[in-house]
């Protein structure tokens, strides 16, 4: 299962070229990816002055600004993102059931429209801000533009942690969680997380309630278009963004993940870069999973490394992103990265 985790653990470097939206004639950039916010500079362990070519940490997420986060206020309770041209709902209301919101957005005329629809975990992903800090259950600040968008947090009163106010996408999982449930991927605004949450509360045996924000428009983000290019690289031409075809074969710190990318000569190309977590998880593919296909969550257009896990069956490894996490008692010493495979973990 696919899951956006923190960690200072190592993984595997993935990488994406300098300058993306120049690759070539063909792309349709009808997959435009928001940037993450962030304009701070991180070491592992504190807030950095802006680091050269070279210089340790150089080539993480606030380098590179592209696609600023942009929205316009409706003033009728919808909100319009600029870059992907997706229309929101503003005010997200009471928990659903997924059946429950399914049939909620088909009755929803918000703004005069009658098209809302429950949004995929991608389309949902493109709202999140890395600017967001959380520290255990605690949010300092969330992880969308609150000047644009209602988020409610958990309610004390139904025992609820701050933390519990996910909102639910229509990406189900295709294969099983821990107790063998059907889960649906939820995107957490205020932890600043992508989980599976099952459809059947555990406990309760009841249909689980989630949040949901409905959105409208733009059919096709989300979509990949991927080209082989036979040099040991891949365009995707719905984003515009180049990838390695292959990966860094070996784990590596986030620190020695930002210098691999920065040093990398692939493809006859010199301006590769540690891609972001909005970029990474661009092409994740929501349609495989290591239990039904056998292979990492990814198109089989590229070449995964596997690892055993402790189980000694074979995995798939954590990938870096270059964004920073705001997490724990030190914000500071956390990145995100995403797991193509099992992101499993010991409860």
């Amino acid at each position: 299962m696919l899951k956006i985790l923190v960690t200072c653990a190592a993984a595997v470097a993935f990488c994406s070229p300098l300058y993306a939206k120049t690759l070539d004639s063909r792309t349709k950039g009808n997959y435009p990816i928001v940037d993450t916010g962030i304009k701070t500079f991180y070491s592992d362990r504190e807030v950095i002055a802006e680091p050269g070519p070279g210089d340790p940490y150089f080539g993480q997420d606030a380098h590179f600004q592209d696609n600023t986060p942009s929205y316009t206020d409706n003033g009728d309770g919808t909100v319009i993102d600029n870059i992907t041209g997706l229309m929101w709902q503003q005010k997200m209301e009471g928990k659903l059931t997924y059946q429950e919101a399914v049939n909620a957005a088909k009755q929803c005329s918000l703004g005069g429209h009658s098209d809302w629809r429950i949004p995929t975990v991608k389309e949902l992903y493109s709202l999140i801000l890395f600017t967001g800090r959380v520290e255990k259950q605690r949010p300092i600040a969330t992880f969308i533009d609150t000047d644009y968008f209602r988020q409610p947090l958990g309610n004390p009163k139904k025992r609820e942690r701050p933390i519990d106010a996910q909102t639910w996408s229509a990406t189900t999982y295709v294969g099983k969680t821990m107790r063998n449930d059907t889960a649906v991927f939820g995107v957490n605004f205020v932890d600043g997380r992508i989980k599976g949450y099952p459809k059947i509360h555990p406990r309760s045996g009841k249909a689980n309630r989630m949040y949901f924000r409905f959105v409208r428009g733009n059919p096709e983000y989300g979509n990949n278009h991927f080209v082989d290019n036979e040099d040991g690289t891949v365009s995707d031409l719905a984003t515009g963004l180049m990838w390695q075809q292959g990966d860094s074969g070996k784990g590596m710190d986030w620190q020695q993940a930002l210098s691999y990318a920065n040093t990398l000569t692939d493809g006859s190309h010199t301006d590769w870069r540690l891609p972001n977590a909005k970029e990474l998880h661009s092409i994740v593919d929501y349609s495989r999973s290591p239990q039904t296909h056998g292979s990492a969550a990814i198109d089989p257009v590229f070449v995964t490394s596997t690892i055993q896990d402790l189980n000694g069956d074979t995995q798939f490894p954590y990938f870096w992103t270059s964004t920073t996490h705001q997490d724990g008692r030190n914000p500071y010493d956390s990145a995100v990265y995403i797991a193509f495979g099992g992101g499993q973990g010991k409860m």
